[in-house]
């Protein structure tokens, strides 16, 4: 059970690093696409941009998971991967 516990805290201990380091490129893939002019309503295009923000700033704050799903959200309105 003591090997079980530590293997679950090493695991997230190493996940949070990797997510860390996926939100700035998300970021730029996001930046990329609206500077690409995407074909979304304005107020699509205004979702997308509050959700890049958004994100940026909860990767700031260090809360990487919430801003991995938060960009996800934005790059999915705008149709990319």
């Amino acid at each position: 059970m003591k090997s079980l516990l530590i293997a679950a805290a090493l695991s997230l201990a190493l996940a949070g690093p990797a997510l860390a380091s996926q939100c700035p490129t998300m970021v730029s893939a996001i930046d990329a696409a609206i500077a690409a002019g995407p074909d979304l309503s304005e107020a699509d295009l205004a979702k997308v941009k509050e959700l890049r923000d958004q994100g940026e700033e909860q990767h700031q704050a260090g809360q990487h998971a919430e801003s991995v799903a938060t960009l996800a959200e934005a790059k999915a309105m705008l149709g990319i991967e």
